[in-house]
Parts: C-alpha cells; sequence; structure tokens
C-alpha cells in the first residue's frame, strides 16, 4: 500500500494563489503596524487557504508492469552465408531464456524478412513497436550480420527512448571477393561492342592481381576477359538483339569467399539498331514494286537502297548515251565491294538478263552462308529459263520451281507449320476466312525450311530457310500487293512482312526454338516455343544454386508454360534442352549482397544515439551477457547488452481521504478570527 498527499483545489489554481498572496499582503501589514491579533489573522489565512486547496491522504494498492524488450532476427538472404543463420538463432534462444526468467521483462520477437531491396531492420523495428507502450520498452536487440539497407539518416529520429544493441554474427575477420559495375551504358548498338568499367574488390589478394571476368548476354556463351583487383578496368561485349538484353558480368572465385551471388553482377541494356541497310533489286516494272518500296520506307530505321532494272544491257534500240535518262547499275559496288554492309537483299521479281554477272550471285549465296539475309519475291520469270533457281543462288533457294504458273483466284492459307511458326501463329485466327485472294503462284516444290503459307492445293506459298549461319525467305507469288491495296478487304500485308523481314534479321522475339523466362512477383514463368515435340522439361537454377523442375503445358500448338515460385533475389537461370533463359528476381544486383562483411558500420550510430551497443557474437553465437539497469545509467559495454527498468505499475485499487475536512476547517478559520477579532479589541 502507498500513501500520499494530493490537491484538488476548490478554486482555480490562480485563484488561490491571488487569495494567498493578498493574505500574505495583510499579515504583513498587520505585522508591521502592530496590531495584536496578526498572528491570529495569519493562522486564519492559512486554515482558509488549506480548506480551499481540498488536500487528500490518498493510499494506492499497485501492481508492478513488466518492461518489454523488441528483439528482430534477421533473415535475410545474406544471412545464408557460413554459419550466420545457426548463430542468430543461438544468441535469440540465450534472449529469450534470459526474458523467460526474469518476470519483469517481456520478449516481443520480429523477424527481418528477406527483401529486394535488401535487409530493412528499421521497418521490421516499426511494425513490432505498433503495440508496445513506449515507456515501458527496455530495449531492442538487433541479432543481424550488420546490414542495415534502410538505416536512419538521422539516429536521434527514431526517439525510442531505450538502448539499441546490435548482436552482430558470423567471423567480422572472414574476407569476401566481391564485384562492382563502376560504370554502364542504357543503351547500345546491336552488334557493336559495348564499353563497361568493372571493378573487383579482394581484401585476401594483393592489389593490381589479375582476376578473371565472363560477360554473357541472355546467358549465351560468355566473353572472357581479366581485370586488376582493386582497380577499374573496361571491358568490352557486343550486344546480340534489338530490345532489353540482360549482361552477366561474373568474376572467378577467390582464395576467399563468404558467397559466390556477389561475385556475379547483371544489368539490363537495351539494343538498338543502327538504320537497317535494305538493298531492294526490282528485276522490272511491275504494280507490286511500289508497294515494296513503300513498305520499307515507312520504316524510319531503314536506309533503302532501291533499283529497278528498267534497260537490260544486252537492249539496243540505238538510242544515244548521251540522251539517256537511266543511272548506271553499280553492281560492283553493291555486290563485291558493300554486299556485306546490307542488313537484308531483297530479288523482287527478278530474271536473269545479264545484269548481275553469275559470280555476283554467287557473291550473294556466300553472303547468306555467312549470316546474311536474303527475301526472293518470285514471279513469272521464276519459272522460266532465266529463273533464279538457275543461277549460283540455288544452293541457298528453299523451293525448286516446276516451271508451272498457276493463274487462278484463291485465298492464301497458313500450313500446320505456319500456325505454329512465330512469324505467323498470330494470323492463325483470320487466316483464309478474312484474307483477300491472289490470282498467281508459282509453281514449286519446297526443298527445305518450313512452309508457312500455302496457295491452290497446298502448293507452297511462302517458304522460310536457314542457310548456314544466315536466313532466306522465298515468296512464290507477285500478289501480294493485292493486300496492301486492300482488295476485297486485303490481308496483313504490313505486319505480315514486317515479320517476315525481322525474322530474316534474327530478332530473338521470332525465333522456332526459343525460351523466355519472367518473374513477377514471386512467381517465375518459362514459355517455350518449339515446332518440335513437347519438351520433357527443365530446370530453373536459382542465385544460390539450388535447381528446380520445370513442368510444362501446352497453351497452344507450338507454346508451352511452366510456373512456379521462387524464394530469392538475383539472377535465375532456365534451361530446357539446349535452350536457355534468364529473369531477374528483384533488383538486378540485390543491395543484400554488395558487402558481406560482418561489420557494424551502418547500426553503430544508432547504438550510440541510444545509448546502446554493437556487440559481435561470432561464428557460434555467442550470446553477451544481459543485465538490468536504471534508467539514466550506462546500457552496455563491451561484452554486455542493458535492459532499462521503466518501473512502470497499474493501480489495482486507489481510497481518498480529506485531510481537511471542510466543516473542521470552517469552524477553525472561524475560531480564530473571532479570536483576533477579540485580541485586537480589548
Amino acid at each position: 500500500m502507498i500513501s500520499s498527499i494530493e490537491f484538488e483545489p476548490l478554486v482555480p489554481y490562480l485563484a488561490l494563489i491571488i487569495g494567498g498572496g493578498l493574505a500574505l499582503l495583510g499579515v504583513l501589514i498587520g505585522a508591521a503596524l502592530g496590531l495584536r491579533g496578526w498572528i491570529l489573522r495569519t493562522l486564519a489565512a492559512l486554515a482558509l487557504i488549506a480548506a480551499l486547496a481540498n488536500p487528500s491522504i490518498v493510499r494506492e494498492e499497485r501492481e508492478p508492469l513488466s518492461d518489454i524488450a523488441v528483439m528482430l532476427v534477421d533473415r535475410s538472404e545474406s544471412m545464408e552465408a557460413g554459419n550466420r543463420a545457426a548463430a542468430a538463432d543461438s544468441v535469440a534462444a540465450a534472449i529469450r531464456q534470459y526474458a523467460e526468467n526474469d518476470d519483469s521483462l517481456e520478449l516481443v520477437e520480429a523477424e527481418i524478412p528477406r527483401d529486394s531491396s535488401g535487409t530493412r531492420p528499421f521497418e521490421a523495428l516499426s511494425g513490432a513497436l505498433a503495440e508496445v507502450p513506449r515507456d515501458r520498452l527496455a530495449a531492442v536487440i538487433d541479432v543481424t550480420d550488420g546490414q542495415a539497407q534502410d538505416a536512419p539518416e538521422d539516429p536521434d529520429a527514431l526517439d525510442l527512448g531505450a538502448p539499441f544493441h546490435a548482436v552482430l554474427v558470423g567471423d567480422p575477420d572472414a574476407d569476401d571477393r566481391r564485384l562492382e559495375i563502376v560504370r554502364a551504358p542504357s543503351f547500345g548498338l546491336v552488334s557493336e561492342p559495348v564499353s563497361f568499367v568493372v571493378k573487383v574488390i579482394d581484401p585476401a589478394v594483393p592489389p593490381g592481381t589479375y582476376a578473371n571476368v565472363s560477360l554473357s548476354v541472355d546467358g549465351d556463351e560468355p566473353v572472357r576477359a581479366r581485370a586488376r583487383v582493386g582497380e577499374e578496368s573496361e571491358v568490352l561485349l557486343p550486344l546480340g538483339h534489338r530490345g532489353p538484353n540482360i549482361v552477366e558480368v561474373t568474376v572467378a572465385e577467390g582464395p576467399e569467399e563468404l558467397t559466390l551471388i556477389n561475385n556475379r553482377a547483371a544489368l539490363s541494356i537495351t539494343g538498338v539498331r543502327d538504320r537497317l541497310r535494305v538493298l531492294l533489286v526490282t528485276g522490272e516494272p511491275h504494280q507490286g514494286a511500289r508497294d515494296w518500296r513503300n513498305l520499307l520506307k515507312s520504316d524510319p530505321s531503314v536506309d533503302l537502297v532501291h533499283f529497278t532494272i528498267l534497260r537490260p544491257p544486252q537492249k539496243d534500240d540505238r538510242t544515244p548515251i548521251d540522251e539517256l535518262s537511266l543511272i548506271q547499275f553499280p553492281t560492283t559496288q553493291l555486290f563485291v565491294e558493300k554486299l556485306d554492309e546490307f542488313d537484308l537483299i531483297i530479288f523482287d521479281r527478278y530474271k536473269r538478263r545479264g545484269v548481275l554477272p553469275p559470280l555476283y550471285l554467287d557473291n550473294v549465296a556466300r553472303y547468306v552462308e555467312d549470316g546474311g539475309a536474303l527475301l526472293v519475291a518470285a514471279g513469272p520469270p521464276f519459272a522460266g529459263p532465266l529463273s533464279l533457281s538457275r543461277s549460283m543462288l540455288a544452293s541457298v533457294l528453299p523451293a525448286r520451281p516446276t516451271g508451272r504458273v498457276g493463274e487462278q483466284r484463291f485465298a492464301p492459307g497458313l500450313t500446320e507449320a505456319g500456325r505454329i511458326h512465330p512469324v505467323t501463329a498470330g494470323f492463325a485466327d483470320e487466316a483464309a476466312e478474312q484474307w483477300g485472294p491472289w490470282f498467281r503462284i508459282v509453281e514449286a516444290e519446297a526443298v527445305s525450311g518450313d512452309t508457312l503459307m500455302s496457295g491452290p492445293d497446298d502448293r507452297p506459298l511462302m517458304v522460310l530457310d536457314r542457310v548456314g549461319e544466315g536466313r532466306v525467305g522465298l515468296l512464290l507469288s507477285d500478289q501480294a500487293w493485292l493486300w496492301a491495296r486492300g482488295y476485297e478487304d486485303g490481308g496483313p500485308y504490313r505486319e505480315l512482312f514486317r515479320r517476315v523481314a525481322h525474322w530474316l534479321m534474327k530478332e530473338p522475339e521470332l525465333e522456332e526454338e526459343r525460351l523466355s523466362a519472367r518473374i513477377e512477383g514471386e512467381t517465375a514463368i518459362a514459355e517455350l516455343r518449339t515446332m518440335g515435340e513437347a519438351p520433357e522439361g527443365g530446370t530453373m537454377t536459382a542465385p544460390n544454386g539450388e535447381e528446380t523442375l520445370l513442368e510444362f503445358s501446352e497453351v497452344s500448338p507450338g507454346r508451352y508454360r511452366a510456373e512456379l515460385t521462387v524464394g530469392g533475389t538475383g539472377l535465375h537461370r532456365f534451361r530446357a534442352g539446349e535452350l536457355t533463359a534468364v529473369a531477374a528476381a528483384g533488383a538486378l544486383n540485390p543491395a543484400e549482397f554488395e558487402n558481406m562483411k560482418v561489420d557494424g558500420e551502418a547500426l553503430a550510430p544508432v547504438a550510440s544515439a541510444t545509448g546502446g551497443g554493437v556487440i559481435y557474437a561470432g561464428e557460434a553465437g555467442e550470446a553477451p551477457q544481459m543485465r538490468r539497469v536504471r534508467e539514466g545509467y550506462d546500457a552496455a559495454g563491451r561484452e554486455w547488452i542493458g535492459f532499462k527498468r521503466n518501473e512502470r505499475y497499474r493501480v489495482a485499487e486507489r481510497e481518498s481521504t480529506p485531510a481537511a475536512p471542510a466543516l473542521l476547517m470552517l469552524a477553525l478559520v472561524l475560531l480564530l478570527t473571532g479570536g483576533a477579532w477579540r485580541r485586537e479589541g480589548q
């Protein structure tokens, strides 16, 4: 039972103070004038003020409230290095046992979860403190390896009112090699070397030592380079395709490693083409020639070189040379000197008339085999004796003409392969039923490649093929211009031939055999496109090396999909047969792994500002000594941490008794006042 005196004035405190002041003034005046009753009047004034102050004797039955400590246990990915997770469990168990043995201390536990933005202990602390009264907070203990990506810039702003202790687990003397990307561009030209500046940091080897670095794009064959440890080094890598390119840079394992995850760094670079150069050769004027030109010129990224052969060399109509308005066809310059500078060559209704010597057509065949792109839009000449199929170019063409030309109305349609092939699969729902008719087809037999479109009697209409390192497309009709003009609602002229051109130039989105992957939240989605048999499965390799099987299910002809849950951040690798893909969960280079060394640099300012400490528990997880401390005393030492005693309580029972009953005080005031009056009247 605790007793105390409390005042509950019957009048405002201001009135009480003013009344007391006036009474004091009267007493002083009476004493100065030598009035006989001034002492009695003083006692009467004091009795009156005491009555108005209304003092009470309060007796309370108090129940002490326990203090509350908050323990944060780091479960982020960096804690998987070495024995850190087990050491953290050991320290947490010791703190838990200490709290259980102390009846005046409660323990609130919270975990610092995995997060793509790194270890965020103060975000976890904010959630843990939501239901903890601040006046009962005894301490905050962060059991971690020292990572803190959300440490406050101003530690005093936390205003915890209790010490913050960081108990660090792991070996503080262990070294680790890591890789940093110092500079990298956001964009790069396709097939042109892109410059990266990297830095290898490794305290375990002397500065200047060489380390092997490899660079790869989207999981393809890596490019090797060497970099000096501790110095910035420039490495070069060509981009493979337009659009996002995931570039992974890896440094070889060092003599001491905490983890190999930070030996890798990844970044996304957008590949752009530097003006596509297209050579269009029209063998003779015809209605579709202008439509081919308009299609190519509508793309601002295309540099088009177009020649239409109007007058073959053997034509002699006795017109003087100085009166001819035609320019000479620069065959040597185009087909010998600058042939390799073109990204795509198109022969439109071309026939051999002596304009291009056989050797130049042989150059085109070698151009294709070495990685070039060729599109032949055939007309009736392709079926005759002057056909390109009877030239040196025949070795790369995927079909042989029969010598006949069909002249009849027909609706172009997609073959079974065309309904799967990425160039034409998107048109499968509208094919034939909605497309306008054509009226001519060069009959031919496909000898290689994939026949995507067919005409009457399932004759090949469009055939695509790979030859050596390059690609060839063959269109066996010169009637595509009917779609461009919208004849009977036309057809997908612009989009179809844009896709054909991009497939010929090896855009990855249009590859027949392609594995792609992306990660949305915690779900990894792998999509496989193939012209062959259904896949048996594949694997996903997490950043820590753990493999998970992929089970594909068919979503449409030739397209398969697999989904699974991912648990970590970083670059994930996917494989299905010989196909590979990469995708990043969270940040490409998680801040969690930038520096895996155990140190309290990030948490020390907070510990210092709150009166806490930074204690190293080591790999074995040796918990520090723990003790209770009073407010105002040190709360941490070299090997110990303290829990503040707040001495808070709850009032179970309260009894209040007036110390100056009103009637008694009134009688006393009257008695003293009467005595003073009588004394002064004598």
